[in-house]
C-alpha cells in the first residue's frame, strides 16, 4: 500500500515579536563591543573619570622623545638609568651616579636588564674620574650636547635622573631629591611589564 507523501512544508516567517528581539540582541552586542571603545576615547579627549592617582613616582615622559633629544647619542638595547649632568657633576650629579648603580645592583636577577650611564657636558675632575674608574667599572660614559640637552630637558639646569627604555625612549624623570626605593620600584614594575630588553 502507498502511502502518500505530504509536501514539505514552507518556513513560515517569524512573528513580529521574534523579529523585534533578535533586533534587540543585536543592538546589546554592537553596543558591548563598539561602547567600551567609545567611551574610552571620548575619556581620552575631554579628561574625564581619569583617575588621579598613580603608579610611579617620577615625571612621566609621555611624548616620544628619544635619548638623542636629550643631546646623547647612544646605542644601549637595555633599559638604563642615565644621569645627565649640563654643568660640572657636583654632588647632586655624583649622588645620582652612585643611586643608579644602587638601583641596577637592586634589581637581583634583573639586574642584567638595565645599565647605568652618566652623560655630562664637561669632564669630570680627575680625582672623581679616578673614582669611577675604581668604584664604577661598569659604568657608561657620554658626551652631553648641551644645546640640544637644553630644549630636550626644557631647560632644566639641574642634574637628573632618567629611566629610559631598550628602544632610546625617554620614559620617567626625577630630580636630584628623588629616593631610590620609588626609582627601584618604577624600574622593576616596567621590566614586569615589558617584554623588551
Amino acid at each position: 500500500m502507498a502511502t502518500a507523501i505530504s509536501p514539505p512544508e514552507t518556513a513560515r516567517p517569524p512573528s513580529a515579536p521574534v523579529r523585534r528581539r533578535g533586533r534587540l540582541q543585536l543592538i546589546l552586542i554592537v553596543l558591548l563591543t563598539v561602547g567600551p571603545m567609545v567611551l574610552a576615547t571620548v575619556m581620552y579627549q575631554y579628561k574625564f573619570w581619569v583617575p588621579e592617582s598613580r603608579s610611579y613616582h617620577g615625571e612621566l615622559i609621555g611624548n616620544g622623545q628619544s635619548r638623542a633629544a636629550l643631546g646623547v647619542q647612544a646605542d644601549e638595547q637595555r633599559w638604563q638609568l642615565l644621569v645627565t649632568a649640563p654643568q660640572a657633576c657636583t654632588s647632586d650629579c655624583q649622588q645620582l651616579v652612585y643611586l643608579a648603580r644602587q638601583i641596577q645592583i637592586g634589581l637581583g636577577r634583573d639586574a642584567s636588564r638595565a645599565t647605568h650611564a652618566l652623560a655630562v657636558t664637561q669632564p669630570v675632575d680627575p680625582e672623581y674620574a679616578t673614582r669611577l674608574q675604581q668604584q664604577y667599572p661598569q659604568l657608561l660614559r657620554y658626551t652631553l650636547d648641551l644645546p640640544a640637552y637644553t630644549r630636550g630637558a626644557e631647560g632644566n639646569g639641574a642634574a637628573q635622573l632618567w629611566i629610559i627604555d631598550p628602544h632610546g625612549n625617554l620614559v620617567l624623570r626625577y630630580n636630584p631629591q628623588v629616593k631610590g626605593k620609588d626609582v627601584l620600584n618604577d624600574l622593576r614594575h616596567l621590566l614586569k611589564l615589558s617584554n623588551i630588553g
